[in-house]
């Protein structure tokens, strides 16, 4: 859960007005899916064990079932007409785990295609590149801004491109269910789209060394006008360094620890 615009708000607002189904939905509906199956299957299974265990019960003075024909001692036995029952409780089966294989299967089709077939049909798509490093995170804008801090606007498909500098990192947001390995020399994708504006962290899941736990950044989803606002007062990293701004590789001398162009400490989020 997260504060945002005055109100407690949860994977609710990660998609709709948009017209985007966001990733969190996606799979919130395949968990409700398997969970509602699974429950269904294992009710009508302990019910119907339960039901034969008593009805089948041992009764001294009485046969349960009188009218079986039970095979002697050395006795093969024959058929009891239940190979139809059998047969159709297979197909039933067969038919139900298919058709929840075939629809995951789609549901991870659009999860993986859909920031394409966004930009295909001419919606909004931004492409963030995170760049991760011990023990930060980096993040430029298609301006070529750079900051320590995930800024993105509301109702639009943010497409994380994820890569490492050094070793390997995991780059998640757990709220907006977002994630991706940041391995070095490769590029992995993630992509999300958040309704409402609200804060959020970004984690690193791959150990990564002692300053693994602190491998922390910021991630605020503003309304589109402030975004904007913000959004206009970036400049390319290097245009920063031009007008003086001093950097190694690994820190830039700014006037915030968000100013535009700026890059992330490298022990960034209190790591030791």
């Amino acid at each position: 859960m997260v504060e945002a615009g005055g109100a407690v708000v949860g994977d609710t607002v990660l998609a709709g007005t948009s017209g985007v189904r966001a990733p969190a939905e996606v799979f919130n509906s395949i968990f409700v899916a398997f969970l509602g199956l699974g429950t269904l299957v294992g009710v009508v299974v302990i019910s119907y064990t339960l039901y034969n265990a008593y009805k089948y019960r041992y009764r001294e003075d009485e046969d349960p079932a009188p009218d079986v024909d039970r095979p002697e001692v050395g006795e093969l036995p024959e058929g009891g007409g239940k190979g139809k029952k059998l047969f159709l409780s297979f197909g039933i089966s067969a038919f139900i785990v298919l058709s929840l294989v075939i629809w995951t299967y789609a549901s991870l089709l659009y999860v993986e295609g859909k920031p394409t077939e966004v930009q295909q049909n001419g919606g909004d798509v931004m492409t963030v590149e995170v760049d991760g490093f011990r023990f930060g995170w980096q993040f430029t804008y298609p301006n070529g801004a750079q900051a320590s801090t995930l800024r993105v606007p509301t109702d639009t498909v943010i497409n994380l491109s994820v890569t490492s500098q050094d070793v390997f990192h995991n780059f998640g947001i757990p709220e907006l269910r977002a994630k991706a390995d940041a391995i070095p020399g490769q590029t992995t994708n993630a992509w999300f789209v958040a309704d409402e504006p609200g804060s959020y962290q970004a984690n690193c899941y791959e150990i990564c060394g002692e300053g693994h736990s602190g491998m922390t950044a910021q991630v605020e989803v503003m309304n589109e006008s402030a975004f904007d606002e913000w959004y206009a007062t970036t400049e390319p990293a290097n245009a920063s360094a031009a007008n003086g701004t001093a950097s190694n590789g690994t820190e830039a001398a700014v006037s915030g620890p968000d100013a535009p162009g700026a890059l992330a400490p490298a022990r960034a989020g209190g790591a030791p």
